[in-house]
């Protein structure tokens, strides 16, 4: 199955992401936005949150759902940039009660399958993926491309 966004430039460094149902989220570099790079932390905790939550809340709801990603950007010795050292810290509470406690011990279990198998984000990382990519620039006032 085929996913997409598209991205719009706003002002420089400012960007809006947009899926085809339309949902929007803007980020770039300066104050209030995410970077790119946060992002991509971001869609690794999320992608395991998800599968975590949906599991754990059939059972009840938590008190404290929180997941922490971590990496360390570096520069290789080329000058190419990546990150390094990916980490998530989940760090969720459950009521004292049946529903909570059948929950709580569900977690472990849970991250461990998201890792394993259904996260989709963090095994596209792991397992790396070539990302291609092709240009159409033109020319305003002009027909066809310019390059």
């Amino acid at each position: 199955m085929l996913r997409s966004v598209e991205l719009s430039r706003t002002a420089t460094g400012h960007y809006i992401a947009r899926n085809a149902a339309g949902a929007e989220l803007a980020f770039g570099q300066g104050e209030g936005l995410l970077s790119p790079v946060e992002l991509l932390l971001a869609a690794i905790a999320g992608c395991s949150a998800i599968d975590v939550d949906t599991a754990t809340s059939r059972s009840t709801e938590p008190s404290e759902f929180r997941v922490e990603a971590t990496g360390r950007k570096i520069v290789e010795e080329n000058g190419a940039n990546r990150l390094e050292d990916l980490h998530l810290s989940f760090h969720l509470s459950f009521p004292d009660d049946a529903g909570g406690r059948k929950a709580a011990g569900m977690v472990e279990r849970l991250v461990a399958l998201s890792h394993d198998k259904y996260c989709t984000v963090s095994r596209t990382v792991e397992h790396g993926s070539a990302v291609g990519h092709d240009i159409t620039v033109g020319l305003d006032g002009t027909s066809g491309d310019a390059r």
